[in-house]
């Protein structure tokens, strides 16, 4: 794979699968183990994983899901082109009540599971555009589980090219007329202080 900073340049938010990729549930389970490892705010590890595999539960999920905000004009992921699995990470109240403060938790924990499925070849994306109580009643969650962020999962079937911000400051990413997907990101001297 090669350096660290590699591993994370490849990891992009992928909007576009190879659907014949399917996971297993040990698989996922093992992406979830990882997360163990992770810091944990007070070390109060409050979060709880729920994981999809199956193409039914995919589906189910994926119906709950809005990809891609800045791109209102398309609707992604293209049909036969969708993930196919997802983590979705709640926080268990019972432990904690205080969602905001765990937020920091849940960042750690769903880069780290995207930086093990690009370390096997795959991808991912974080969305957090769902309706959680409509995820709740949909999954039958008990009233603890609160869905914070769900993750998209499977084999990245698009091209990303990172580029520079242009002159007019927008981060915001486009397609070109050939479906490429341009993520621009600050250079190094606009993000350092001093």
């Amino acid at each position: 794979m090669g350096t660290f900073k590699e591993l994370v340049i490849k990891n992009r938010s992928y909007r576009g699968y190879d659907e014949s990729y399917k996971f297993t549930k040990e698989q996922l389970e093992d992406y979830v183990d990882t997360t163990r490892y992770a810091a944990s705010s007070v070390n109060m590890q409050p979060l709880k994983y729920f994981v999809a595999y199956e193409k039914g539960m995919v589906d189910t999920i994926q119906k709950m899901t809005k990809w891609a905000r800045a791109l209102p004009n398309l609707d992604l992921p293209y049909a036969g082109k969708r993930p196919t699995g997802f983590i979705i990470i709640c926080q268990d109240t019972n432990i904690s009540p205080n969602t905001e403060r765990f937020m920091k938790d849940v960042g750690i924990v769903a880069q780290t599971i995207l930086l093990q499925a690009t370390e096997e070849g795959l991808g991912g994306c974080m969305i957090g555009n769902f309706k959680p109580e409509e995820v709740k009643e949909v999954l039958g969650f008990k009233e603890n589980l609160v869905p914070l962020l769900i993750v998209a999962l499977g084999k990245p079937d698009e091209e990303i090219v990172i580029t520079d911000i242009k002159e007019n400051g927008s981060t915001n990413y486009y397609r070109d007329e050939n479906d490429v997907h341009y993520v621009p990101k600050r250079s190094l001297k606009d993000i350092l202080i001093g």
